[in-house]
């Protein structure tokens, strides 16, 4: 009896081990220990404070159990050491504007959803987690984030934002236009019972539909944010909105014309914002509000480039991501911009980030893959941070808006986003060093989530040709 009693155990420990990553997952793994020692690897742990040369980070059942220099750090016996000399370690990105639909293109107002290639494209770019902002196809987004979290797909840790809370006039046949304040506590009030974590207000929802929606979402502890024009940042933060995306560019509140709950032209919008002085008293004060009701704001720097026909770099891994649709589609949109015209904004929403920031402001970042085509997932993120270092920031800071402050705001910084004993595993190992080079933040050799290693050249081989498509 004993006998067959230990057969059984060991057949069901092999079976547990051979089924531990699924057919969907296991290609992708590349380091799948229980214990590791990251040997001498040069460290930028999220907190904004330099980087840390030589040190060694132990991973122990997907937590990080060590960080020193690698001198003085003892690597526990049998654990799978990984030389990183030369290379950098940074927490995984928490991505805070993220998308699983990009443009179609084809002038028909439709987005395709990319739940096959956006989440492997976001986790081989180094974003670990991931908040939707806004979804076109909820139940799709809430069904990708049960396969990822279950083992089934490869992908960052995501935290769904319900539908857009729109009113009419809404960019997408997708989507709900709301009917009044009714329907958006109503709207929210269903989605939350299907298992979103935020929502976010969009461009024509009214004051009386957003102060609904924010009353319902924070009866039940969940922040809503917005990408607002029909109602000013002053406004939004006096209504008790948690959040504002993309920064200056989309604040219609100093618009000489502007009607209650109407969003005007945004083409004179933003030639306004390319004239408007920061250190005027109408900007300090709206930053100070901003900051007084605990607002962050999401920079989305990449999204903007892109309209600038002159300024994204064109990378080769970016075309093979796409279709070749997609492909043509976008080359012909950057064609189309004319080169410096939209970089006098792109330079004021820098300005405005490193002022917001210096000003108390939680600063988060995301990459929204939508405009033109030219953000693409994960890609768009790591531009991001190359973007904020010319907007004044240091790379570690840079890094520490990408990371630690989107896990602060998720309240999840106890959790991820700093490089510290005690947290998950979640780290992006860059060959190179992104603090003297920024561009290296685009050479991910190893991404953990989890203490578990993916490799990203197999998760982009992976999706080839594919973005755009599904």
């Amino acid at each position: 009896m004993k006998s067959k009693l230990a057969v059984c155990s060991l057949l069901i420990v092999a079976l547990s081990a051979q089924s531990r990553f699924t057919p969907g997952v296991k290609p992708f793994v590349t380091v799948d220990a229980p214990v590791v020692a990251l040997q001498h690897v040069r460290v930028i742990d999220g907190t904004g404070t330099e980087p840390r040369e030589d040190q060694t980070v132990i991973l122990d059942h997907g937590k990080i159990s060590a960080v020193g220099p690698s001198t003085t750090t003892v690597e526990p016996a049998g654990a799978r050491t990984i030389d990183l000399s030369g290379s950098t370690v940074i927490p995984g990105i928490v991505g805070m504007h993220e998308h699983l639909f990009y443009p179609s293109g084809g002038g028909i107002p439709m987005y395709n959803e990319q739940a096959f290639s956006f989440p492997r494209l976001y986790l081989a770019s180094g974003v670990t987690t991931a908040r939707t902002g806004g979804s076109l196809e909820p139940y799709t987004d809430l069904n990708v984030k049960r396969m990822i979290d279950n083992g089934s797909m490869p992908g960052p840790k995501l935290y769904v934002t319900g539908p857009y809370l729109e009113g009419p006039g809404s960019f997408a046949a997708q989507m709900h236009e709301l009917t009044g304040p009714d329907d958006a506590a109503r709207t929210v009030e269903y989605w939350v019972s299907e298992g979103v974590t935020s929502f976010k207000a969009y461009m024509n929802i009214t004051r009386a539909e957003l102060t609904a929606a924010v009353d319902a979402a924070h009866r039940h502890g969940i922040k809503v944010t917005g990408h607002l024009c029909s109602i000013g940042f002053t406004e939004a933060a006096t209504i008790g909105i948690d959040n504002l995306e993309h920064g200056l560019l989309v604040d219609t509140e100093f618009h000489p014309g502007k009607e209650p709950d109407v969003c005007p032209p945004q083409a004179a919008t933003r030639g306004e914002i390319a004239h408007l002085d920061l250190d005027s008293a109408p900007v300090r004060k709206m930053i100070a509000d901003l900051v007084k009701h605990n607002v962050a704001i999401t920079s989305t720097l990449a999204v903007f480039e892109a309209f600038d026909g002159g300024r994204p770099p064109l990378e080769e891994r970016f075309l093979d991501a796409l279709t070749p649709e997609a492909k043509v589609s976008y080359l012909g949109a950057r064609a189309r911009s004319q080169a410096g015209s939209f970089l006098p904004m792109l330079k004021k929403e820098l300005e405005f980030e490193f002022a917001f920031v210096k000003a108390g402001g939680l600063l988060v970042s995301g990459a929204d893959p939508t405009g033109n085509g030219g953000a693409l997932a994960g890609f768009a993120d790591q531009r991001n941070i190359e973007l904020l270092e010319e907007a004044g920031f240091t790379c570690s800071q840079a890094v520490q808006i990408a990371t630690a402050n989107g896990a602060k705001f998720l309240g999840e910084l106890d959790r991820i986003g700093t490089i510290a004993a005690g947290k998950q595993a979640d780290l992006v190992v860059i060959d190179g060093n992104p603090a003297a080079r920024i561009a290296d933040i685009h050479k991910v050799k190893m991404v953990f989530k989890d203490g578990v290693g993916y490799d990203p050249v197999k998760l982009l081989e992976s999706v080839r040709g594919s973005a755009g498509l599904h």
